[in-house]
């Protein structure tokens, strides 16, 4: 087999770290500072709905594909023993970064930053990953750990958005009244046997996408229900980012053919919601910065020593000094604490002060890799 070329590896590199994502934001934040007036006509425009209600469809599908493969049999999360640890350090990496941004709400006095609760709870799986494997050894068992606990995170920041952040007054009936069929329709779909993911996007998804809409519900999560539908695989052994055979299902077909197509999303959905001015830097900008940076690893390592004390047992080899550097890794919010900016706030100072708070969680990065040189993280214990 022949070894790739240099533009393949740097191409791979770019896709698998969402290095377009970094480039979309520094656009947008260059160019807001420079001429906030042409930007802020072009990034509000209808780029911001296409990008936001529709592109991020597909970022969020891919995101349910990882969650759901986790959970079949033989996947890291199907069993309640294996996964308990890692799961109740993501409750705990969410919990302590809510609780930490109320607490610090309620000291200042503005209940206006109130619905922003759930900004710090976010954690970047591709950035975290990527400082992951800069601190670690190869083999380490904190990388799966920490895999393990963004899929968690993801899932649970999946619900928090549906349930709390409503893009508009909440309709039950117009919601169930597209939901329902586009499920039922999606499941007929898979007993039928269509193999195209093409079936359950552009059927059953488009009346998802229909349902949540007029719902009130963030258009965004209306592959979630969907895809699960999508034939499988039976057993689901890998983590994701890990050497993978040729697979034909279509869950698989729907991966390989969306992986580019949503970063160049996610370059849009940077050039679109993350030109601020640098000088939009407020109480909420510190908070969510306290919340991801602080909140996180100290929620991660203290619900995963209590898990232990109530009888379930961390990975072998994974010190405590390991799980504050992965802690600290994991308080890179980014690109779901900048879409949870945009979620619960209203264009104004108060969302470009949370954005500017979501960006600047890439100080987690640096922060977390000078922690693992002086705790001496890289090895196994």
């Amino acid at each position: 087999m022949a070894r790739p070329s240099q533009a393949e590896v740097i191409f791979r590199f770019i896709i698998d770290n969402s290095i377009l994502l970094i480039v979309g934001a520094a656009t947008a934040l260059v160019w807001a500072n420079l001429d906030l007036e042409h930007y802020t006509t072009f990034a509000h425009g209808p780029l911001h709905f296409a990008v936001n209600d529709i592109g991020m469809v597909f970022f969020f599908a891919l995101a349910t594909k990882e969650v759901y493969e986790a959970t079949l049999p033989g996947g890291p999360l199907s069993s309640p023993r294996q996964a308990a640890v890692p799961v109740v350090a993501a409750l705990g990496g969410m919990m302590f970064p809510a609780g930490i941004y109320v607490a610090l709400v309620l000291l200042i006095g503005d209940g206006d930053l109130m619905r922003g609760w759930a900004i710090p709870c976010a954690t970047d799986i591709a950035f975290s990953y990527l400082i992951a494997r800069m601190m670690f050894a190869k083999g380490h068992p904190a990388i799966p750990f920490l895999l393990l606990l963004a899929i968690a995170d993801d899932a649970l920041g999946l619900i928090i958005l549906a349930v709390f952040y409503p893009s508009g007054p909440v309709s039950m009936v117009e919601l169930f009244a597209w939901l329902l069929p586009a499920i039922a329709l999606a499941y007929a779909f898979r007993r039928a046997g269509l193999a195209s993911f093409w079936w359950y996007v552009l059927g059953p998804g488009v009346m998802a996408w229909i349902g949540l809409h007029e719902g009130g519900i963030h258009p965004a999560l209306a592959l979630v229900p969907i895809v699960p539908f999508m034939p499988h695989e039976k057993v689901e052994i890998r983590l994701i980012h890990a050497p993978r055979t040729v697979r034909h299902h279509t869950m698989h077909h729907f991966e390989h053919w969306w992986k580019v197509p949503v970063q160049i999303v996610l370059f849009a959905f940077g050039l679109a919601n993350a030109g601020v001015l640098l000088s939009s830097v407020g109480h909420v900008t510190w908070i969510i910065m306290v919340g991801l940076i602080v909140g996180k690893p100290l929620g991660i390592v203290l619900t995963t020593f209590v898990a232990e004390r109530v009888g379930f047992r961390r990975a072998p080899g994974l010190s405590y000094n390991a799980l504050v550097g992965l802690g600290i890794t994991a308080g890179i919010g980014f690109t779901v604490a900048l879409f949870f900016t945009t979620a619960a706030f209203p264009p104004g100072p108060i969302l470009d002060e949370a954005k500017m708070g979501a960006l600047l969680s890439f100080a987690a990065a640096p922060l977390a890799l000078i922690a693992g040189r002086l705790l001496r993280v890289n090895r196994p214990s």
